[in-house]
């Protein structure tokens, strides 16, 4: 994939990721592809694994927007860092409510074929999450 394309994916993909437009899910995401989260024990595949993903942080942050902070390509592999900002208005985790406003990155590599991501290994800072919403306390 040329460079240009693979971008062309990740707008996109950022488009989907704060609409949860099903349409664009099947537009940028392979059938079969697999992601792993480590808000599941098992990978979750294909267009409908990546909506379960973001129904879990929409029911728990429904204001939750990314933003791609920057990202670096080589071939059909990008290193991604994101943003996330929401505010914590539904259980996450076993943690009720609390009204408070988060903002944390996440580093995530995708792996595309085809002009759509069949892989995504994603590292968000759930330490910070847990931390900003009150679950933990800070060092």
């Amino acid at each position: 994939m040329s460079s240009k394309s693979v971008e062309s994916v990740m707008h996109r993909f950022v488009e989907f990721i704060n609409t949860a437009d099903e349409d664009l899910a099947r537009e940028v995401i392979a059938p079969d592809a697999v992601f792993h989260a480590p808000s599941h024990a098992e990978p979750l595949r294909g267009p409908a694994g990546y909506l379960e993903i973001i129904a879990m942080m929409r029911g728990a942050f429904p204001d939750v927007r990314w933003t791609l902070e920057e990202s670096v390509t080589e071939g059909s592999t990008v290193a991604a860092r994101f943003t996330m900002r929401g505010t914590h208005e539904g259980e996450f985790f076993g943690v009720p409510a609390t009204g408070n406003k988060i903002e944390v990155q996440a580093m995530n590599f995708y792996y595309l074929a085809d002009g759509r991501i069949v892989e995504e290994r994603g590292l968000p800072d759930l330490l910070g999450v847990m931390q900003q919403i009150g679950a933990l306390s800070a060092p």
